[in-house]
């Protein structure tokens, strides 16, 4: 049996030089594989000829507490380590693996499953009540799922920035890499050791391919990148992936993160609307956006070959108890609560809300911010319960966010 007190999760960013981390506050995550099957019939003939296997799809969904780090975002974005902004763009091309490490209630390690080339397809920032822990969700999508067990069980990702000749090699279990194991061969792949190699130049990733880009030989555990005509520059960055029986040697596959915060609620936290204005009587806040993705494919290929977003929404909804329309007022470019007459016609298209997230409820010490422009109310809504006090929420849209570390940059 596997309990999720034994499963580590970690994102390996495929572009860029960010590295392999764990998956930290992780909640719950949950994934679909739909195949895409199709059945064949014919006319003259009863039941199925056949079925036709077209490219999978895989859904990934993950739930986190919110613990004031912008670091998961940067790995979801394959940004440089240390970058303390980013916006809705960063998740157009950016790839990354997901895996899961196993382990059995006797400690026994089972397996490794893998969810390679994974996109975002949308996330989410939710506070659900004045009492609750705010949390991120996240949903990926991407083609494939594998479970790497028995002499495949563990995923290794070796990390390369040593190049300084056009002769560079990676030798696996020497010297820098002593402590890595041997590559076990893909049992579905002939002659394949090494899963996907990506090679960061000038700040461009690309995915190599064996024999054109490098050659791997496996009785020295060699990976060479002195191919004719495409030789290694002084510089490289190499991501390597690959499966093996054991792992890196005096190394856990996740480490626990004692360092950031736990979580951080609901009081930890500041709604401010066109900057300045700050939201009171607020009982829910819940910031979804989804991407319209346009990952295309190509006949004589079962990859996606291209990806990229065609739009973005972002969608604000605020609750709270009605005791005055702040709100609306400043939705119409009236804050202060003193205007005589709330029309939702005359309501602006031009709104900011930002959300500040600090360590405690002092509000003294800044982690994170989330700051949405350009937002237009899109609807709104009344609730008279008998017996209860009336509610009031509101629902807006935009295009444009922005995720910082930074207070000053929202």
């Amino acid at each position: 049996m596997l309990h999720t007190s034994y499963y580590r999760p970690a994102v390996i960013p495929n572009n860029g030089t960010s590295t392999r981390n764990e998956i930290d506050r992780l909640q719950d995550m949950s994934a679909t594989v739909t195949l895409n099957r199709n059945k064949i019939k014919e006319i003259g003939r009863d039941g199925i000829v056949g079925w036709k296997s077209n490219i999978p799809t895989v859904t990934l969904s993950l739930r986190q507490l919110e613990y004031g780090s912008i670091n998961f975002w940067l790995e979801l974005t394959n940004l440089e380590p240390g970058t303390t902004s980013l916006d809705l763009n960063d998740f157009k091309t950016s790839l990354v693996d997901i895996a899961g490490y196993k382990t059995d209630d006797d400690g026994t390690f089972i397996g490794t499953v893998q969810y390679p080339k994974f996109r975002t397809s949308g996330f989410g920032i939710n506070i659900g009540d004045p009492d609750a822990i705010a949390e991120r969700s996240i949903s990926l999508v991407g083609e494939d799922e594998y479970f790497w067990q028995n002499n495949n069980k563990y995923l290794i990702v070796l990390q390369d920035a040593s190049c300084t000749t056009t002769s560079h090699s990676i030798i696996i279990g020497s010297g820098s890499w002593a402590t890595y194991p041997d590559p076990v061969i893909d049992p579905d792949v002939s002659a394949t050791y090494i899963q996907k190699i990506v090679r960061i130049r000038s700040g461009v990733s690309l995915e190599l391919t064996e024999g054109t880009h490098y050659t791997y030989t496996h009785g020295t555990t060699t990976i060479d990148f002195d191919v004719s005509g495409s030789p290694s520059v002084s510089g490289d960055v190499y991501k390597v992936f690959y499966t093996a029986t054991t792992y890196i040697t005096a190394v856990e596959p996740f480490v626990n993160n004692d360092s950031d915060l736990t979580a951080i609620s609901a009081d930890a936290c500041s709604i401010y609307l066109e900057t300045s204005d700050y939201v009171y009587r607020l009982q829910s806040v819940a910031i979804d956006v989804a991407f319209d993705r346009q990952d295309l494919k190509e006949i004589g290929n079962s990859e996606v070959v291209s990806r990229g977003i065609r739009n973005k929404t972002v969608t604000i909804t605020l609750g709270r108890i009605l005791e005055s329309f702040t709100i609306e007022e400043i939705l119409l470019g009236q804050g202060g609560n003193s205007y005589g007459k709330v029309d939702p016609r005359k309501f602006n298209d031009d709104i900011k809300l930002v959300v500040k997230m600090y360590e405690d409820e002092t509000k003294a010490t800044f982690k994170l911010g989330y700051s949405i422009t350009e937002l237009a109310a899109t609807s709104l809504d009344a609730g008279v319960p008998l017996d209860d006090y009336a509610t009031r929420g509101v629902k807006l849209e935009a295009e444009l966010m922005t995720i910082t570390n930074v207070e000053g940059l929202l």
